[in-house]
């Protein structure tokens, strides 16, 4: 077999870029270990930024997305027993959020790549990467795949990233000392815009999927696994750490699914290795407190995807050869923003004298500075909403 970009992962970034690729008349091929139906029902992030959600939209995948999914025009930080909206319309306005579950991003990306010609090669096993200085192609399931540039998309644990020597990555890491349980629930949301709980009992979120399900995060113990919370506990925690405003009322459901993710913050340098170039959770991680790992993704590929076609095009390699700077400028501030965020909302410490309470009240500080502050209000509203590109 013979493309000009060979893209590992059949995930957001990698369905993305070999969209956009199409596009412009570029070929390319993907291939991703797990089946087609894991892929499109693999719940994760769901909070969309303008710029991911115009380029979905312009890229032909965002039909879907833009008659189901909901926009929303603020978010609400919940403290010291009262809400506190951060409205997007007033403070950067044009610019929202919509909210549109991953796995349907997924959906709309295989069916326009497929509807587009574009061939996904799903259960492809033991992809190996050759070649990064010289000739690059991949092998898989006894094939090989003959091309011009390598795409590691394929996440935190792939192979693409495990390719490259270890005397050529710079690694850049951080872990949190708590991790959140995810629930999602068939029921209803509670709230129009999304919860962020911060109380002394931990941080907690309301969150939506549709008109029908709802996904809530709690703060846990690092070692937390999903079967050490029924569903009779989650709930009722849940309730504690949100009903703490007067007249809001949780609502409660059937529990869908119980999972737990870790905190913790990842970044490689440089994300171009020869002919390999990582994007995505390939070459970073975030705290997903912020909601940038899947919006952070799209921006790498959008780099990438107008590298490739200055190549084809004009010969042109500054693009390709800009590629990991251009992309690091951008991880290391949202890592900056998820960071400030993670701080801010979660309970690090108990509520004492002595160091531990000067850093809570240092906390209830800042996010006392967030809400009566406008200029404040406004870099969380910039930055959720998402940094505009640089590209554009």
């Amino acid at each position: 077999m013979r493309t000009r970009v060979g893209i590992i992962g059949a995930g957001p970034a990698g369905l993305l870029l070999a969209l956009l690729l199409r596009r412009s008349g570029i070929d390319a091929v993907v291939l991703e270990r797990r089946s087609r139906s894991h892929c499109e029902s693999r719940v994760r992030a769901g909070v969309l930024e303008q710029g991911t959600a115009d380029t979905l939209a312009a890229a032909g995948a965002g039909e879907r997305m833009l008659a189901e999914g909901h926009v929303h025009q603020g978010i609400e930080l919940r403290f010291g027993g009262a809400g506190h909206r951060i409205a997007f319309e007033d403070l950067v306005p044009g610019r929202a959020i919509t909210v549109y579950g991953q796995q349907e991003v997924v959906k709309d990306l295989i069916a326009a790549n497929l509807a587009a010609g574009v061939e996904i090669r799903f259960e492809a096993d033991d992809v190996a990467v050759h070649g990064i200085d010289g000739a690059p192609h991949l092998t898989f399931g006894g094939e090989r795949l003959d091309c011009d540039f390598i795409a590691g998309c394929d996440g935190f644990h792939g192979v693409s990233r495990a390719s490259v020597p270890p005397e050529r990555l710079r690694v850049f890491a951080k872990t949190y000392p708590f991790a959140w349980l995810g629930v999602l629930a068939d029921v209803a949301p509670s709230a129009a815009e999304l919860i962020y709980a911060a109380s002394e009992r931990g941080f907690s979120l309301h969150s939506m999927r549709s008109d029908r399900v709802s996904r809530f995060y709690l703060q846990v113990p690092p070692e937390t696994r999903p079967e050490d919370w029924t569903h009779e506990a989650i709930w009722a925690e849940l309730k504690a750490r949100h009903e703490t405003v007067p007249g809001f009322t949780l609502r409660t459901g059937p529990v869908r699914a119980v999972d737990v993710a870790a905190m913790r913050s990842f970044v490689v340098e440089p994300m171009r290795f020869g002919r390999l170039f990582l994007a995505g959770d390939a070459a970073h991680i975030v705290p997903p407190t912020g909601a940038k790992g899947l919006n952070l993704a799209v921006a790498d590929v959008r780099v990438l995807a107008r590298a490739l076609e200055d190549h084809y095009r004009s010969g042109d390699d500054a693009g390709l050869d800009a590629y990991s700077a251009a992309c690091l400028r951008r991880v290391w501030r949202v890592q900056h923003f998820s960071a400030w965020m993670t701080s801010l909302l979660h309970a690090f410490g108990p509520q004492e004298n002595g160091e531990a309470g000067f850093d809570r009240r240092l906390q209830r500080a800042r996010l006392e500075g967030v809400v009566r502050s406008r200029a404040q209000a406004t870099v969380l509203a910039e930055n959720y909403v998402g940094l505009p590109y640089e590209d554009t």
